[in-house]
């Protein structure tokens, strides 16, 4: 349908005014039209103004036809109609203008001008500016004089309309002691200068070759409409690789495989490297599931992030902290609209937002020991936590095996993308996030339970029952096993011991209600409350624990008992807060001020009880955590190991091995809590081999701070 048979439809459909316009007409002065539907009777009985609002309600809906007939073309300077459109176009849709409003303040009859303020929305905030506009009467109605200045006042036709943005520097992530964990770095930006590019047909296959990248990727970033001979057209980001860093380091650190790869690129005529800037994370894989990683946005993210500032040349936050605190670290571009002559000199800023540059996040981790932690366990599968007990304050979050969030960067080809998901050991998931069996580092918790609903005596002997034992011939072939016989069987002889069967018999004296109602105090089956979404523990698959065996099972850890490292690492705060449960956090405070998550979880006095025998399992040389005895410093724990088998038959079962270790006096001047879980350790020490590693990493923390 051509522009002129549109409008005589809208005319034949548009046969009342509005009110508002109407009035418009008729006062002429202070009132506001918000160009949502303007109608008219006829074109030849229309006002100037009523003309004017019509003109302003086709810009909102990008109808440049119509509105260059509303022109008189010889008056306007017989601009072609696909000048016009060009010149509205490229402005009032490259600085994207919506929600627009005019009042009209006054008319002069004679001269045919209506004066008007109009005010509109645009990527750089809003504009409002004073103007007019000057008409003249043609055969049938009154037609539009138009010129450039009708657009912005000021504005010739040699002028251009220019958008400036600045882009916001998206804010540090620190240590608790300003150690960068995420910040600005270098690295090379491979490019193609096509004008000098030789050889074409065999160039392109050896670049992509050294890139890891299809030819057709990169012909495609060539056959760009802005790319011109001269132009250096970006291919892909590189590490940034300097001759005294690969002279200084091992061969097979992969230095000196990415200078030579570099080296054989620049060989190539028309190849080129520049410095780029790019979010850097100096702790790679020691800290990569906690700190996540930022991506370029993608077509989905701008969807769904609409109005929220992201371009095709935004970073947006993935996992961990970069994805937790993107909105603060994001920060807002400043971007400016302003007119320049044909001299390239500036006339007018026309709108201007200035730049937020985003927030720096400081936390409570300590990179030294988020570094140690994850050094000791690198080639496990495991997690780790760190927390000073005292003050809630995490000090370390480590998931092992890890991967570098650098590469992520770069940019992960596919194959490293599938290398990264086969992996055995799944180094992409985050452990310290999950749920697991705790073995008999939940042994303390069953003795909490026990005082404090009175079911546990602790000086009540349960008498020798032998390394293996079952409440009765109910239990068919199910027995508890142990590995120790000791005198006498009191509560904390079992805890140094580690006894399954006094914990079972424990859990039985206990009962299911006492055992579920405590535990859920102690936080069970509840959100923990972190900046960081974690697993949630509990003791059941079900409703309620079902049978007996499943009670004596849970009592020493195992059953359907699942706990996460952090949650673990609250409850075992009590015993160094007067039975007071610590609420954890990430985010750095200068003025530490301790609070409780969960106030009274027990008795002081059990609490006591309980650090007695958990400083016996360290310190007394019959104690499973002897390995991690300090002369200097007392030290409280408890060691676990947990079976995961398909039955008790089951010999082909792996084994979690648990230690969780702390600081066990109030005057220590470096207090810390670890709690580390290590998968498959059957066969390689148990829990002794994780006891023997945190230790290593407890000499670096009392020796290092």
């Amino acid at each position: 349908m051509k522009a002129k048979d549109r409008r005589r439809q809208r005319k034949k459909q548009n046969k009342i005014l509005s009110i508002a316009a109407v009035i418009l007409g008729m006062a002429a002065v202070g009132a506001v039209i918000y160009l949502a539907g303007f109608s008219r009777e006829d074109a030849a009985c229309a006002s100037p103004e009523e003309l004017l609002v019509e003109y302003m309600n086709h810009i909102s809906k990008q109808e440049y036809e119509e509105m260059y007939e509303m022109l008189n073309i010889k008056a306007s300077g017989n601009i072609t109609q696909q000048n016009f459109i060009k010149r509205n176009s490229a402005i009032y849709e490259g600085i994207e203008t919506r929600n627009m409003t005019i009042t009209v303040t006054a008319y002069d009859e004679e001269q045919r001008t209506v004066f008007y303020r109009t005010s509109f929305d645009t990527v750089a905030g809003r504009i409002s500016f004073d103007n007019k506009a000057v008409f003249q009467k043609g055969k049938e109605n009154y037609e539009l004089i138009w010129d450039d200045s009708l657009i912005f006042p000021g504005l010739d036709s040699t002028d251009k309309v220019r958008i400036s943005v600045i882009q916001a520097k998206r804010g540090e992530i620190l240590d608790r002691n300003g150690r960068v964990l995420a910040g600005a770095g270098v690295a090379s930006s491979v490019g193609i200068v096509p004008g000098k590019l030789e050889n074409r047909e065999e160039a392109i296959p050896t670049i992509a070759e050294l890139l890891e990248l299809e030819p057709d990727v990169i012909e495609k970033k060539l056959s760009a409409q802005w790319v011109k001979d001269d132009f250096f057209v970006p291919i892909l980001t590189l590490p940034k690789v300097q001759e005294l860093e690969v002279l200084a380091q091992n061969p097979a650190s992969g230095l000196l495989q990415e200078w030579e790869r570099q080296e054989k690129l620049l060989a190539i005529p028309g190849v080129m490297l520049s410095d780029t800037e790019v979010r850097e994370y100096p702790l790679g894989e020691a800290a990569a599931h906690l700190i996540g990683y930022v991506q370029s946005v993608t077509a989905e993210d701008l969807e769904e992030h609409a109005g929220e500032g992201y371009t095709t040349a935004s970073v947006i936050g993935r996992n961990g902290i970069e994805g937790l605190f993107e909105k603060e670290l994001k920060g807002e571009d400043g971007c400016r609209i302003y007119i320049m002559d044909s001299n390239g000199n500036e006339k007018e800023t026309l709108a201007c937002i200035l730049v937020k540059h985003g927030q720096t996040i400081q936390l409570t981790v300590d990179a030294n020991l988020q570094t140690a932690l994850y050094e000791q366990f690198k080639e496990e599968k495991s997690c780790s936590v760190a927390m000073n007990p005292y003050t809630g304050e995490v000090l370390a979050l480590v998931s092992t095996p890890s991967y570098d969030n650098n590469d992520f960067i770069m940019g992960l080809s596919n194959e490293q993308w599938t290398a990264l998901n086969e992996q055995e050991g799944k180094p992409l998931y985050n452990r310290f996030r999950q749920v697991w069996c705790p073995g008999s580092t939940f042994k303390p918790i069953t003795a909490v339970v026990g005082l404090e609903s009175g079911a546990i005596d602790p000086a009540e002997d349960y008498g020798d029952s032998g390394l293996r034992w079952q409440k009765d011939a109910s239990w068919g072939s199910y027995y508890v096993t142990t590995l120790h016989a000791y005198e006498p069987v009191i509560l904390e002889n079992a805890l140094i011991y580690s006894d399954n069967i006094y914990f079972a018999k424990a859990a039985l004296k206990i009962g299911t209600e006492d055992m579920e109602y405590y535990l859920t105090k102690l936080g069970f089956n509840k959100e923990l409350p972190f900046e960081t979404q974690m697993a949630v523990s509990q003791y059941t698959n079900a409703e309620h624990i079902e049978t007996e065996i499943q009670l004596a099972d849970s009592g020493y850890g195992q059953g359907e008992i699942l706990v996460n490292p952090l949650h673990m690492a609250c409850i075992y705060s009590a015993f160094c807060n007067k039975g007071n449960i610590i609420k954890p956090y990430l985010i750095f405070q200068k003025d530490v001020t301790a609070e409780y998550w969960i106030t009274e979880a027990c008795s002081e006095e059990t609490a006591d009880q309980v650090l007695e025998g958990l400083k016996k399992v360290v310190n007394d040389s019959r104690g499973t955590g002897y390995a991690a005895h300090r002369n200097d410093i007392v030290l409280a724990g408890k060691t676990g190991t947990a079976e995961i088998k398909a039955s008790q038959e089951d010999t082909s079962g792996t084994e979690l091995g648990w230690f969780v270790v702390l600081t066990a006096e109030e005057t220590e001047e470096h207090p810390i809590l670890i709690v580390t879980m290590a998968e498959d350790v059957k066969g390689r020490g148990g829990s002794g081999n994780v006891v023997r590693k945190d230790s290593q990493v407890l000499e670096a923390w009392f020796y290092g701070n």
